[in-house]
């Protein structure tokens, strides 16, 4: 705060300055004449230390490997503040093996709305359900868990696990939130979920009208991709369906 204070005291007086931040000019005043705190001495000399050893072992040492040859060179400091300078300096170790991408836009240009706006609350249960596929790594390959939030309750409403990134994952996932919440009224419910194409609700809004655009049929998510969703317009609830894109 200080520091940007400093970048426009020259446009504007330092009183206005800080009386939009909400703090007092005499605090800005002690922080400039203020010598520096003994942890952030003590961070400038742990800053270079670890990038004497991060260079030394070209590049490849992560937080825990720079750890213990700082503690071999008898530096007493924590991992966690290891972690915390390399992160601040941009420091990182190499990853054995290849980097797998897990989050890939999908190439459609025509998606749903963006409902929420980056608004995760709700007021009340049962208004928005968020979404998402995850990829956890197990000795044997990749699980692929997907879950249905709450965002009220932030409970997990509706789940699946499977080892391949397939439509009926996510589907399988919003029918057991469904299915658990069918004593409720869903009525006025948005779904939201990230634009990526192993999302399959996306499916619904080519197949949909185009004034239902972001519109999910509750029925249509106890077909599979592929059948004609119009089928489905016997089923007076519907679930608005948002995405997000990355």
């Amino acid at each position: 705060m200080i520091c940007y204070i400093d970048e426009h005291r020259g446009s504007y007086r330092v009183e206005p300055i800080c009386r939009m931040l909400a703090i007092a000019p005499s605090t800005y005043y002690a922080g400039n004449v203020r010598p520096p705190s003994v942890r952030s001495v003590r961070d400038e000399e742990l800053s270079r230390a670890i990038v004497d050893v991060h260079r030394e072992h070209f590049g490849v040492y992560g937080v825990r490997k720079v750890w213990r040859a700082l503690r071999r060179r008898g530096a007493e400091v924590g991992r966690d503040r290891v972690r915390r300078i390399m992160r601040k300096l941009g420091l990182a170790g190499v990853v054995r093996g290849k980097q797998k991408r897990t989050t890939i836009p999908a190439p459609e240009s025509e998606r749903p709305t963006d409902l929420v706006n980056r608004t995760f609350a709700a007021t009340a249960p049962n208004r928005l359900w968020v979404a998402d596929v995850m990829y956890v790594t197990t000795w044997s390959g990749f699980a692929l868990p997907a879950f249905v939030i709450d965002a009220f309750s932030r409970r997990i409403v509706g789940w699946r696990v499977s080892a391949s990134l397939r439509a009926e994952l996510a589907l399988d996932a919003l029918e057991m939130a469904i299915w658990q919440r069918q004593s409720d009224d869903l009525t006025g419910l948005v779904h939201h979920s990230e634009t990526v194409p192993c999302y399959p609700l996306h499916r619904t809004a080519r197949c949909c009208p185009r004034d239902c655009l972001g519109r999910l049929p509750r029925g249509f998510v106890r077909q599979r991709p592929g059948r004609d969703c119009r089928r489905s317009a016997k089923f007076p609830t519907r679930v608005r369906h948002g995405s997000e894109s990355y």
